[in-house]
């Protein structure tokens, strides 16, 4: 029998044939035998391996289904994902791979709203002005603005994780969209923060230099009561996992947190901001 060498470096989706071909031989499985357990055809089975058919979620959920690695981290699910939202910056994917499992999230931003915050006309504002610039194309824009919807389905979940949100000051006040999207994307920061689940605080001009990250942060707990963080420059994200880096950042953190405004402050600045007396 004819066995076509790959070569996972040429292109994400080679990578994941590969690992689906190395996982399966690990088992000591045939071709067949995949295709019994995921109910796909052995045919359909070879041309994902050696990268000639795109995977597909279903496929990849089957998959992790018969290898037994559905409550891992490192899935054929997440996988697809990577390769399906390869416009997003990178390190992304892997850190809403994380985000969907995790217990509590910590989110500071600057200038823009957090995207599990956003409304559809916001996210939308931002995506097309990232095609205007010629950045990503219409096709991109389109995903980006699917791919928060589902994230932002994870607040609603059963068991929703605790959701603590500093912003600064200039999310709340640069315009993004026009005078209505921008309404309301300020009036859903205030039904947020009426969730039992959530703590919205802004993090005001007056505190200056007591203002602890310069970029936009994330930190996650995860239900092992682990933590990581998530960092991003203009062109990169930074996925971190050790704890000796990981720690001075929560601190920083809850040292935001004692400088911004209460959430009871935070709503009285964006509610006057809405009625443009702010």
């Amino acid at each position: 029998m004819n066995r076509k060498e790959l070569e996972p470096d040429s292109s994400p989706q080679a990578a994941f044939g590969a690992r689906i071909r190395s996982m399966r031989e690990a088992k000591g499985w045939m071709q067949e035998g995949l295709a019994e357990r995921t109910g796909y055809s052995s045919t359909h089975i070879s041309a994902v391996e050696t990268g000639r058919k795109m995977p597909t979620l279903r496929f990849s959920r089957r998959a992790d289904r018969a290898f037994g690695i559905e409550e891992t981290v490192d899935t054929f699910e997440r996988q697809w994902r990577e390769i399906r939202h390869g416009s997003l910056l990178e390190g992304f994917p892997q850190y809403v791979g994380y985000e969907g499992r995790a217990v509590e999230l910590r989110l500071y931003n600057i200038g823009i709203i957090p995207g599990l915050l956003q409304t559809p006309e916001y996210a939308r504002a931002l995506a097309n002005s990232a095609v205007r610039r010629g950045a990503i194309v219409q096709e991109q824009a389109d995903e980006r603005v699917s791919f928060l919807a589902e994230r932002q389905a994870a607040l609603v979940r059963p068991n929703p994780p605790m959701l603590f949100v500093i912003m600064d000051e200039s999310c709340i006040r640069r315009p993004i969209g026009g005078a209505d999207v921008m309404d309301a994307q300020l009036a859903r920061l205030i039904e947020v923060a009426e969730m039992p689940n959530t703590l919205l605080q802004i993090a005001p001009y007056e505190i200056g230099e007591l203002r602890t990250f310069d970029l936009p942060v994330n930190l996650l707990t995860l239900p092992d009561r682990s933590v990581i963080c998530y960092a991003e420059s203009q062109v990169q994200g930074h996925l971190e996992r050790e704890s000796t880096s990981v720690l001075p950042m929560l601190t920083a953190y809850h040292q935001l947190q004692a400088e911004a405004l209460s959430q009871k402050a935070s709503m009285a600045m964006i509610r006057q901001l809405r009625k443009g007396t702010s």
